[in-house]
């Protein structure tokens, strides 16, 4: 009796969390727009960045074509661009008093968040699709294992719920649209330009090469360019990357369900 009492919960909990990630993602099939909007991201560090740096000589971009070695690059990057700006959509439901009616229902708050780190993961897989389209064109030597695809979507949804949480967890804090938008200019950046995805660390002042091998950027870039490419290589190892983008996600999405209730008093 006590585990067909454990197995209901646990089918209600995943039905909560299902329910909150289904909002979400039926807003972003209403505005399909926004998806057109970042398309451009990609297509401009392919087209133009990738075309320039790939005349630049002494980058060992370990036996791949430096387009190659990018393109995995670019599809976490927009990973990253777009979840790490989420958490401004709970400020606005806040705002609106979406946010005090889902505090007051009976699912658990870690429900809510996990819902919309699920949520930010489809819109890291609709990036996915822009990416490997555009690669196709440019001829990047890609591979279509199955398991290697299945892969890359599992790397790209723990990257989006990861910096997805951590966005709440920033929106929590801050609890203003200014001052998110800030904090999240001034933490992007750094967090691409410390990572391997557009140059290998090993060209890296060895300061940087600390800072990048403690960012989890650099894991998911790195198994990425593993499944993703044809002739990929992991520095790190699968297993690490896909452990530490799990662990670091699980206790992002901890702090943001600790934190959540604080921002309806803001």
């Amino acid at each position: 009796m006590p585990r067909a009492n454990f197995i209901f919960k646990l089918i209600d909990y995943l039905t909560q969390i299902l329910a909150v990630a289904d909002v979400e993602i039926c807003k972003l099939r209403r505005d399909p727009s926004e998806l057109l909007t970042r398309a451009f991201q990609p297509v401009i560090w392919l087209l133009l960045f990738g075309e320039v740096m790939a005349n630049v000589r002494g980058l060992n971009t370990s036996g791949v074509s430096y387009i190659d070695f990018l393109a995995p690059g670019v599809l976490a990057q927009s990973v990253l661009f777009s979840a790490i700006f989420y958490g401004i959509s709970v400020i606005w439901e806040r705002d609106l008093g979406v946010l005090h009616r889902q505090l007051v229902s009976p699912a658990p708050r870690s429900a809510l968040v996990l819902g919309k780190a699920i949520s930010a993961g489809a819109r890291g897989i609709s990036q996915a699709f822009i990416v490997y389209a555009l690669a196709i064109i440019l001829g990047i030597q890609l591979s279509f294992t199955p398991l290697h695809i299945l892969g890359v979507t599992a790397l790209i949804w723990l990257g989006s719920a990861l910096f997805s949480t951590f966005s709440l967890i920033i929106a929590c804090l801050v609890k203003t649209r200014e001052r998110f938008m800030g904090i999240g200019q001034v933490l992007t950046m750094p967090i691409f330009f410390a990572s391997n995805a557009i140059y290998p660390i090993e060209i890296m002042p060895r300061w940087l090469q600390i800072i990048s091998w403690g960012n989890p950027l650099t894991y998911e870039v790195d198994g990425i360019r593993a499944l993703m490419l044809k002739d990929g290589l992991s520095k790190f190892g699968l297993l690490q990357d896909f452990g530490i983008l799990f662990v670091i996600s699980g206790l992002c999405v901890a702090i943001a369900a600790r934190l959540y209730p604080r921002l309806a008093e803001g």
